[in-house]
Order: C-alpha cells, then sequence, then structure tokens
C-alpha cells in the first residue's frame, strides 16, 4: 500500500512533517508476531462485564459495544433491558477517533447535535433542545458552563429523552454522563503524545498502581498547547486526577478522586450571515478581536464514593461530590451585515461565574421476590447545595459622545477583525446575581419481571428545589420554591433473551431559575416550571455481546413556556412551546472480528406550538434541528500490527434560529485513520479530519454566529504501554 503520497496534496508544512514521520515508523519498525431474562443483580454476571471493560481496552482490535449501565436505573442493568435510548462511547472509540471535545464525540451519536456555545462552551442539542448544563460525572450533576475534555473519562453515555426520575431538574433533550476511570489492583502504565495540523501538541499519562490486595492508586494527567485553523484562536488546557480505590473485602469497595482542570481558549464565535446565508469567507477569517476574546475555566473537585454489596443480592452505595468552578470569558464577536453587505456590526460584553456545588447521593437496592415476581428495588435520597456568583460587563465602543458611548461598530466586511478600543462597564441590564440553590429529593424504582418476557420498570422523584436570588446592584432578593413530581414508567418485552421491544413514559421539569440559576424574577417567581414529556417506543438487539443495534421512535413536548400576555403586557401566561418526533438507528460493536463500526441515523421533525414572540412564531421549525442526520465509523485490522479507519458524517440543512430566517447548509465530511503497532509497547496512530477538504459549517450559535469547519487536518499519535 502506498502511504506516500504528493506533496501537493497538503496544504501545510506540519502537515507533511506529520505523514512523513508516520511513514518512517512503519519503515523503521521491528517485526513480531448467561441468559438475558435473569435478574440484572446477579454478582457474577455483574464481575464478567467490569472485567470485560477493562480488558478490551488493551485490545488490537477496538472494542465499542458495552452491555450495561449503571446510570440509566442505577442499577447495573443490561442495555438491552433498558427502556430508552442510550448511547454509549467506549474510550476504545474515544481513542480511535482521537476525540478531545464533546463536538468530536457526538460526532457519530444519531440524534445528537452540538451547538457553537459562544465559543466558551459544550452545548449539545439533543430531540430538539440545547443545553449548557445537563453534564454529569459519575452520575453527579456538573452543571457549570466550560469545556469538557476525556483525559480521565472510561467512557461516556448519551441517554436521550428527559428522565428526571434518575437525574433530577432539567435533561429537556436527555443528559450526557462521563463516567471516569478507577483506580484497579492491576499495574498499567500509558503514555501518549500527538502533534497536529496547525500546531496542535498534546500529551497525556494514566498509570495505575497496586499498592496493595487492598488498594491502589491511579494517575491520569493532561496538557494541551494548541493553534487553530482560525487565526489567531489558541487552546492551552491541564487536567490533572490521581484517584485511590480501597478494596476493604470482595464486597466492599471506596474510591477517593481528585481532579484539577484548566481550559484557556481564545472565544471564537465564527462569522455572521447575509441573505439569509452564512457568509462564505475563508475558514481562518476571525471576526471581531481575538486579543480581546478570551475563555477561562477553571475547575476543582473532590469525589468521594462506597458501595457495599451484601450477599442477598442488596447493595449501598453512596457519592459525594464537592467542585469549586472559576469561569471567565469575554468576547469581541459579530453581529448583523448591514443592508448593502459591506459592513458587519461589532459588539462585546463579558461575563463571571463561580459556582460551589455541592451534592450527596445515596441509593440502596434490594431484590426480593413476591409469589412468581422478581423485584429489583431501588430507594435513594439526594441533596444539593449550590452557591453561584454571575456578574456581566457590556463592552462600550468609542462614538460621536464620547470614547465609551456606544455598544457596536461597524467595521468593513472585507477586514472584519477590529482593534476598536473597548471599555466593559455594566448596562442597565447586566446581571450582578448571588444565588444560592438547595435540592432535596427522594426517589423509588421497582424493576419487576412480571413473566420470563415481559419487564416492567416504574419509579417516581419527589423533589423539593429552593432558590434565593440576590441582585447585588440594587438589593433586591427573591426566592422561589418549587416540588416537582417526576415519574417513569416503561415495558420492556424480550421477543428473545438478545432482543427487546420497550415502551417509555418520563417526565422532567425545569424551574423558572434556568439552567444557570441566574433567570428568575420578579414577574416569573410564581410561575411553575417548564415541562418536559417523552414518549418512546423502540427495539434493542444484542446480535452478539460486542455488536448491538437500536433504534427508537420518540415524541418530546414542551409546556408551561412562560410568555408576555397579549391582553395585558405587564402579565405572564402558560403556553405549550415546541414539540419534536423523531426516528433514531444505531450500531456499536463488531461486524466480524477485524471490522468495527459505531454510528447511526436519525430523522427529526420540530415545530413551535404557539407564537410566542414576534420571532418565535407557531409552526417555525427548532433551531439546531437538522431533519436528516447520518454517521458511520469503520475499523479494519489488515494484520496484527496494521489498522485502517474510515468514517462518513452526513449533516443536513438547519436553522440556527427558531425565526428560520437563515439556514445553515448541509454537508457530508470523510475521516480517516491508520493504525500500527510498532512493537509490544508502541503504537502509533495517524487521524485525519475532512479528507477531501471540503468547506461546510461546524455549528451556530445565531443567525450571526456560525462557524466554519476544520480544512483537512492531521494528528498523529504516539502511544507506549508498559
Amino acid at each position: 500500500m502506498d502511504t506516500s503520497p504528493s506533496t501537493a496534496q497538503f496544504t501545510s508544512n506540519s502537515e507533511r512533517i506529520l505523514l512523513s514521520s508516520f511513514c518512517a515508523l512503519l519503515a523503521v519498525s521491528d517485526t513480531h508476531a448467561q441468559d438475558a431474562s435473569a435478574p440484572s443483580y446477579l454478582p457474577q454476571r455483574e464481575t464478567v462485564v467490569l472485567e470485560k471493560l477493562t480488558v478490551t481496552g488493551e485490545g488490537e482490535t477496538s472494542a465499542y459495544a458495552v452491555e450495561r449501565s449503571l446510570s440509566a436505573t442505577r442499577t447495573h442493568t443490561p442495555l438491552v433491558d433498558v427502556p430508552q435510548a442510550i448511547t454509549v462511547v467506549t474510550r476504545e472509540l474515544i481513542n480511535d477517533q482521537a476525540m478531545r471535545s464533546l463536538t468530536d464525540l457526538t460526532r457519530y451519536v444519531p440524534g445528537v447535535g452540538i451547538g457553537q456555545g459562544e465559543g466558551n462552551r459544550d452545548t449539545p442539542v439533543m430531540r430538539g433542545n440545547s443545553t449548557t448544563a445537563d453534564f454529569f460525572i459519575d452520575g453527579v450533576r456538573d452543571d457549570v458552563q466550560y469545556y469538557r475534555d476525556f483525559y480521565n473519562v472510561e467512557r461516556v453515555e448519551i441517554l436521550k429523552g428527559p428522565n428526571a426520575m434518575i437525574f433530577g431538574r432539567g435533561g429537556s433533550g436527555g443528559v450526557i454522563n462521563r463516567v471516569t476511570k478507577r483506580a484497579s489492583p492491576r499495574d498499567r502504565n500509558e503514555v501518549t503524545v500527538s502533534a497536529g495540523s496547525w500546531d496542535q501538541y498534546r500529551g497525556a499519562i494514566d498509570s495505575n498502581q497496586k499498592l496493595s490486595e487492598r488498594a491502589a492508586v491511579r494517575f491520569n494527567a493532561m496538557h494541551e498547547d494548541s493553534r487553530s485553523y482560525r487565526d489567531e484562536v489558541t487552546l492551552k488546557r491541564t487536567g490533572l486526577t490521581p484517584t485511590l480505590g480501597l478494596f476493604l473485602s470482595p464486597s466492599t469497595e471506596v474510591h477517593v478522586s481528585y481532579e484539577y482542570f484548566r481550559d484557556e481558549r481564545v472565544a471564537d464565535r465564527g462569522v455572521s450571515s447575509f441573505n439569509g446565508a452564512p457568509l462564505r469567507t475563508d475558514a481562518s477569517t476571525f471576526f471581531g478581536n481575538p486579543h480581546a476574546s478570551t475563555s477561562d475555566a477553571e475547575t476543582h473537585a473532590v469525589t468521594l464514593s462506597a458501595e457495599h454489596r451484601f450477599g442477598s443480592g442488596s447493595s449501598v452505595r453512596n457519592t459525594f461530590r464537592f467542585g469549586r468552578y472559576d469561569k471567565f470569558y469575554q468576547n469581541v464577536f459579530p453581529g448583523a451585515v448591514n443592508t448593502a453587505g459591506t459592513e458587519v456590526a461589532i459588539s462585546a460584553y463579558n461575563n463571571l461565574n463561580e459556582r460551589d456545588n455541592w451534592y450527596n447521593q445515596t441509593d440502596v437496592v434490594i431484590p426480593f421476590q413476591t409469589g412468581s415476581l422478581r423485584h429489583e428495588l431501588l430507594a435513594g435520597a439526594e441533596i444539593g447545595l449550590q452557591d453561584n456568583v454571575n456578574v456581566r460587563l457590556t463592552g462600550y465602543f468609542p462614538g460621536a459622545s464620547g470614547p465609551a458611548s456606544v455598544t457596536s461598530v461597524q467595521v468593513p466586511l472585507t477586514s472584519p477583525r477590529t482593534t476598536v478600543p473597548v471599555t466593559f462597564q455594566p448596562s442597565a441590564t447586566d446581571a450582578n446575581n448571588s444565588t444560592d440553590a438547595l435540592t432535596g429529593a427522594l426517589y423509588v424504582q421497582d424493576q419487576v419481571w412480571l413473566t420470563p418476557r415481559l419487564q416492567a420498570i416504574g419509579g417516581i422523584r419527589a423533589e423539593r428545589f429552593e432558590v434565593d436570588l440576590t441582585n447585588r446592584r440594587n438589593g433586591t432578593e427573591i426566592s422561589a420554591n418549587d416540588n416537582p413530581i417526576s415519574p417513569r414508567a416503561g415495558l420492556v418485552f424480550k421477543a428473545r433473551k438478545n432482543v427487546s421491544l420497550y415502551g417509555s413514559y418520563s417526565v422532567s421539569h425545569l424551574p423558572r431559575a434556568g439552567e444557570q440559576l441566574a433567570s428568575l424574577t420578579a414577574t416569573n417567581r410564581s410561575l411553575d416550571p417548564e415541562e418536559f414529556r417523552n414518549l418512546e417506543v423502540g427495539a434493542k438487539w444484542e446480535v452478539r455481546n460486542d455488536l448491538s443495534l437500536t433504534a427508537a421512535l420518540y415524541q418530546l413536548s414542551r409546556s408551561n413556556v412562560a410568555i408576555t400576555d397579549p391582553a395585558d403586557s405587564t402579565k405572564l401566561i402558560l403556553v405549550d412551546g415546541q414539540e419534536a418526533v423523531g426516528l433514531e438507528l444505531g450500531f456499536a460493536g463488531r461486524l466480524t472480528p477485524n471490522w468495527s463500526i459505531a454510528g447511526g441515523y436519525a430523522l427529526q421533525e420540530g415545530e413551535i406550538e404557539t407564537t410566542q414572540s414576534a420571532t418565535v412564531v407557531k409552526g417555525a421549525r427548532l433551531a439546531q434541528l437538522p431533519r436528516h442526520t447520518f454517521s458511520w465509523w469503520n475499523r479494519y485490522e489488515v494484520s496484527d500490527r496494521l489498522g485502517l479507519g474510515l468514517g462518513v458524517i452526513y449533516r443536513d440543512s438547519f436553522f440556527p434560529s427558531t425565526d428560520n430566517r437563515v439556514k445553515v447548509p448541509s454537508f457530508v465530511r470523510f475521516d480517516a485513520a491508520v493504525f500500527y503497532r510498532i512493537n509490544e509497547t508502541l503504537r502509533a496512530q495517524l487521524n485525519v479530519e475532512n479528507v477531501g477538504d471540503r468547506f461546510y459549517y461546524a455549528s451556530a450559535h445565531s443567525n450571526t454566529n456560525i462557524t466554519p469547519g476544520s480544512p483537512r487536518a492531521f494528528r498523529l499519535s504516539l502511544t507506549a504501554q508498559f
């Protein structure tokens, strides 16, 4: 196979160097050579799965499928028995695609998209609902706005559809849960270094050491220092996570971890639009001022978890997590283009957010039998305290009335980067709030085996959510209390031991304080929370224990949306907000011992149900919701040493806003990879993003904030295991 294309195919010296290095590595390397209807609480079944998850990370071929999840039901339940659409992205798939962000991860997840997030935060879009807060880590809320990394993650679980019975408030379209790496009683060390196009450099360490038969430590660390295909856009981030595992007995484990994570980058909000379409500029062109646009997020978090399993199959588990988050971002960014198409408006603001999260969860699982019915009962409690400070300042530019008198300036479209001085100061509506939020919840769930083929799951969560908000500019204090009741019900019919058909119903609520605890006002404080109801039917087929196929049909309705009363502008009324319906098809695992696949297809429709404003009118299509999306990633092992990867992504056109005035065009993109094992210790990997060097738009935040996708990019990685 000829792996040395002409240098005319490459766009930079760094790309030539990367490919030449990879070819040199190839040249110098030396040669070498249970039954699914049983209750999920059976201990021997659980042990086998946990061991499999550990071992497959070291195999020559990738493992993209998992059999069980704790997150969906808080019990160790086979995914085929969970009445909900779930996509699990394994560590192997994360490594094979060199994923570094949630943007990378969602590309091959059916029915999930990604928003731009104003260049400073993760913003997934699930079933027509964008979110900046529905993130969890080991099942505990992690809701601050920042970019997450996967250096210390074993796998990522995307649970689709609202399910407050398990996760609490929010989760309007679903949640994303990161399952972290834990210390285990087995020595293992891995070091990875990588370099990519546009001076992207990253290194990571994963070291696990057995201290004794009852103790082990694990250390994960990462540092990245990178530039971008976008002019003057840079990224620096560092993560450190030491963990301690105590195996006090075969049935008792304690895990303690600390994480330090910092992400510093230029906040990039892309390009504007004109005449209903994004501006077609060079993919590198920055709009605004990159030197005055920055995002800096720092996290300190401590997690303590303990679990004891009783001989009867019962268990008790407690998880405590404290997180301190400091986030500041500032951006000078594009607005609308003038009618002549010659100038673009530039505006600016900054935002400070400081938050302390304290959460404690306790789960008790009790299997029992009533007559011929087998049960697995979950009873749990959660308490959380969040202290939050939020300060926003508006950017003012020189104007006729003085050096800081106007909130936007016009710059030529031919030269949209600007160094016009900007002064940040409070406007009349800028926030300066402190918020205390207290959450208390009790929940109970029963998984019942009605017959060997028919299972039922039902549960309910009673939650108390109290918010006290203080406006620090004028001393105004606002309080609100909500008591949402969130049910969940599902039926699972096992057509065969590895095939299930299911139906489910679930509800979630979003209080008026909003995702980020900053939306409470004297006007909306007494209104009921927004409500999200999900109806879903689906099918799951475990073709083998390493290959799964899934299908889901859903209807997701959003109600209790507050709008201004058309008959009285001083009042708010609640109306039905939106509805989304869709079909999701997913696949993951091995087609053959040498061929691994992951991906899926989604068909989604969604519209506004009631006119809510002059720009949000009944019948409008939901923002960020392409009608068709498709992805398919393949890895094929040519030999014991050589593997090839190929992926394709299709995303239909979509509207960045519910006003439907701008349409982002559809695109098809191909990715590729080459994997090579140099010897027993060292392996090399070359990833190529956007093989065809296609111009496309990757994400959007609004009609005037649309990010062009990356041109062809190369990333070379070397990994040593010892």
